[in-house]
């Protein structure tokens, strides 16, 4: 009897229902405030193959024995046997500040994957996308998807905020995927403090950089936003209370953006 594709895929470990251990297999370091953490699957044949796009939450119980928990988006789709956390440490972050405390052999609490906005090759003709920091991880993964299924004819156009060019995450994987993909996918770097040989917009996002880079509002289009609050504020307004979408407000509302047509990660 022939099992099923299920019954036959390699088990990575993650459960969407509950916190599993993972142990840290291997740390490297990224930037000045940055380190890729990577954690053993199950089994080491098993790649994530996450739904496109969904992410996992950590887990550890802080000082006070009280649970810290924060949502993460590996950067390993295909990767086999690990799930790798791009992890960038603030000064006030207790969870960052817990990942980068871990050595190789130390495990972390982490449960999923768990669903954000389903990907499907064309649902639209043009996203858009305002990343600022680690919230470039989410849209590399829609970026991936798309642009690795020769169906799907969609062209995104990428705005990546960061404070400087030494803090821009995944660059070299970005600059690939543009490079193989120019009628496709479109980037637009902007730092707040340049040094001496940048070229690229220069300040915080604007109205006009927005209306100069993203696709226009309509029924054909979608805008992605993630990046740290005082961005989300300025460019789509936060998430509701009970962390649904909630209504669009900034930049974007400005511009006639209306809630089906941007979605906050």
């Amino acid at each position: 009897m022939r099992e099923s594709a299920d019954a036959a895929a390699p088990e990575t470990g993650l459960n969407p229902k509950e916190f599993r251990p993972f142990t840290l297999a291997k740390r490297l370091h990224y930037n000045h405030n940055t380190d890729l953490f990577m954690f053993e699957l199950a089994d080491p044949s098993a790649t994530l193959d996450l739904p496109v796009s969904s992410f996992v939450l950590t887990k550890f119980k802080g000082a006070d024995g009280k649970d810290v928990i924060k949502p993460y988006t590996p950067i390993s789709q295909h990767e086999r046997g690990m799930l790798s956390l791009l992890v960038k440490k603030y000064p006030e972050g207790k969870m960052s500040q817990h990942i980068h405390s871990l050595k190789p052999g130390d495990k972390l609490e982490i449960k999923g994957p768990l669903p954000k906005l389903q990907y499907k090759a064309n649902m639209k003709r043009e996203i858009g996308m305002v990343a600022g920091g680690t919230g470039i991880t989410p849209m590399l993964q829609v970026i991936e998807e798309a642009l690795t299924d020769p169906t799907d004819r969609t062209t995104i156009k990428l705005l990546f905020a960061n404070t400087s060019s030494r803090d821009i995450l995944l660059k070299e994987r970005i600059d690939a995927l543009a490079l193989r993909n120019p009628d496709r996918l479109k980037v637009t770097y902007l730092i707040d403090k340049p040094e001496r040989d940048w070229n690229g917009p220069v300040g915080f996002v604007s109205k006009e950089l927005l209306k100069k880079t993203m696709p226009p509002p309509c029924p054909v289009s979608l805008v992605y936003v993630c990046g740290p609050p005082p961005m989300m504020n300025l460019v789509s307004g936060p998430k509701a209370k009970d962390y649904s979408q909630g209504e669009v407000g900034g930049l974007l509302k400005e511009l006639g953006y209306e809630k089906e047509s941007v979605f906050k990660f």
